[in-house]
């Protein structure tokens, strides 16, 4: 289980995915464990990576904290939301659902990524003050923001998806920032890693109560994650990225298609 979790942290890392939506194939496909444990312990590892990373970028001045919290009432919301549906929902539906949103985030993660700044500010952006800035190349770039409600509205469907499969749901919060809000890619992307731990705690508080949330699983697989997200950094950093991208979107799509059909054979 920890070497199974070091090599979900290290894909992660090098995938952008994070170790989270790893975790779960591991340990329901290939280690057996039910499936609601294995979103409980996702949701651990998420907390744990989460927090992590998130100081490190609010120190350098790149995450949007006003706009991270205003955001994290919608996920927060949607976490319990999906949380309580977890339980109650069919887990061959949890599975494809999972299988489904695997495939989402391995396409996605192949995406160009381009870095676009919107000047001016909506109305109700302005009124909540969610514009700001972020350093790039010795310079400060000032940005505004769009579409607050459309934002905030798909911020809920990521706190439900965070909630009831037990990932950071990076993907869909990085759309809504990125697409809808159009917040330049690299605020958007350092938010929603600044977001994820106190989304994946909201719906963990769920887990718990219902007996989910098992220490002796927990314990090793976020051992596991912490260091293989640390070594990944390191070697993302030497490696060509692009690369190691589509590598591991395809050994991602793959464990998605597993996921499905052992979900839709009654395996999960």
């Amino acid at each position: 289980m920890l070497l199974g979790a070091f090599l979900a942290g290290f894909i992660g890392s090098l995938s952008g995915l994070g170790g989270g939506i790893i975790i779960i194939p591991l340990l329901t496909v290939f280690l057996g464990v039910d499936i609601h444990y294995a979103i409980g312990t996702a949701l651990v590892s998420v907390i744990a990576t989460s927090s992590g990373s998130a100081a490190a970028y609010v120190k350098e001045g790149i995450t949007n904290m006003r706009l991270g919290i205003f955001l994290e009432i919608a996920t927060t919301i949607g976490a319990v939301g999906g949380a309580l549906l977890s339980t109650i929902a069919p887990t061959s539906f949890i599975a494809v659902l999972f299988g489904l949103t695997l495939i989402f985030s391995s396409i996605n993660s192949l995406r160009k990524k381009q870095e676009h700044v919107v000047k001016e500010s909506s109305d109700l952006a302005v009124k909540l003050k969610l514009n700001g800035t972020y350093p790039q190349n010795g310079e400060v770039i000032a940005y505004g923001t769009k579409n607050v409600i459309g934002g905030f509205s798909m911020m809920g469907v990521a706190g439900m998806m965070s909630g009831l499969l037990g990932i950071g749901s990076g993907a869909f919060k990085v759309i809504a920032m990125d697409n809808i809000m159009r917040i330049p890619f690299k605020v958007s992307t350092t938010t929603s890693n600044f977001m994820m731990g106190v989304t994946a705690m909201a719906s963990s508080v769920i887990y718990i109560q219902k007996g989910y949330i098992e220490p002796g699983i927990c314990m090793p697989v976020v051992i596991g994650v912490l260091f293989g997200a640390m070594a990944g950094a390191k070697v993302l950093v030497k490696a060509n990225p692009k690369k190691l991208r589509v590598f591991f979107a395809v050994l991602i799509f793959v464990l998605a298609i597993n996921m499905i059909y052992n979900g839709l054979s009654g395996k999960i």
